[in-house]
């Protein structure tokens, strides 16, 4: 019997359960076994609780494990797997779920924990820290240009920020009053979103916005979008309708072992910190996806379950 904390269907809290599962999954063609040892907590995972699904995706079967994002200790390899081995330490993208004693990794999108990295610090990286790799790459900035994050607190944009302060760039970025000590902390000049945001944000940027790293979607992202002119340089992490119909693009994902591996290095370098202010047992994953869906975290909630 294994531990696993799992939405049992579409809806809000009441759905989660903390359940034994009746066994461990079996590794298949390209799949680790893997010993969680942490999963990092994500928006994503209370917005697939709900309905939420990306095109394409299967049908839903339920219990669904939570969490797409983990690190930990390999247990055993599917067939045809080279480059991994039992006792190996990984980080990657869950195919089973992140929040439970064990789950499947593809080793497509898994990378081998540099030891210099903590488990739970790993565990911040295949969703949170790829994606803000990503992004930042699409928009392709030269050194000196000036770079608008929306919604700069939580974990992509704390992640974000930091990268393209280590390329160079200026960084202006929206965030609650709460935040504003911890954001500017990051070498990020801040803005409070709302009503005016884009005359407050012209203020701070008088010389404009060579892009927008949009990571809150709806009005918030259609306040900011007037900033930019080239499209190309307008980006949404996570909202696909608003961003298209404003003309811009979607984060283009990787989900590759090579990102992993290079965003391991920034942290390792000192280039990227993760920020992880709360850890939470697997016991308490409710109270960690509370936290995450109120919105008011900085940086990033990572649930800790391995010894």
């Amino acid at each position: 019997m294994t531990q696993a904390y799992v939405f049992t269907r579409n809806g809000g809290p009441e759905t989660e359960a903390l359940v034994e599962l009746p066994e461990k999954p079996e590794p298949g063609p390209g799949q680790l076994l893997v010993a969680v040892r942490a999963a990092g907590v994500n928006p994503v995972d209370h917005k697939l609780r709900t309905g939420f699904s990306r095109p394409g995706a299967p049908p839903t079967r339920f219990p669904v494990v939570f969490g797409g994002e983990v690190s930990g200790v390999v247990e055993a390899t599917g067939p045809d797997v080279t480059g991994f081995a039992a006792g190996d330490a990984v980080f990657g993208s869950a195919a089973t779920g992140g929040y439970a004693e064990y789950t499947l990794l593809p080793v497509g999108i898994a990378a081998h924990k540099p030891d210099a990295l903590s488990f739970t610090d790993a565990a911040t990286l295949p969703i949170a820290a790829a994606t803000a790799y990503d992004g930042v790459n699409q928009l392709d900035l030269p050194p000196g240009a000036t770079l608008l994050i929306t919604g700069v607190g939580g974990g992509v944009g704390v992640a974000a920020a930091q990268i393209a302060v280590g390329r160079g760039l200026r960084v202006v970025g929206t965030a609650s009053a709460g935040k504003k000590d911890f954001v500017e902390s990051l070498g990020v000049v801040h803005v409070t979103p709302g009503p005016g945001v884009a005359a407050r944000v012209r203020a701070v940027a008088p010389d404009g916005i060579d892009a927008v790293f949009d990571l809150v979607g709806g009005a918030d992202l259609e306040a900011v979008a007037v900033l930019v002119e080239d499209r190309t340089k307008l980006i949404s992490a996570g909202d696909r309708q608003t961003i298209a119909r404003l003309g811009g693009e979607p984060v283009l994902r990787l989900r590759n072992a090579e990102v992993l591996d290079e965003v391991a290095k920034l942290v390792v370098s000192g280039t990227l910190r993760p920020y992880v202010t709360r850890t939470f047992p697997l016991e308490r994953a409710g109270e960690a996806l509370r936290a995450v869906e109120e919105g008011h975290i900085k940086g990033k909630i990572v649930i800790e379950i391995g010894a």
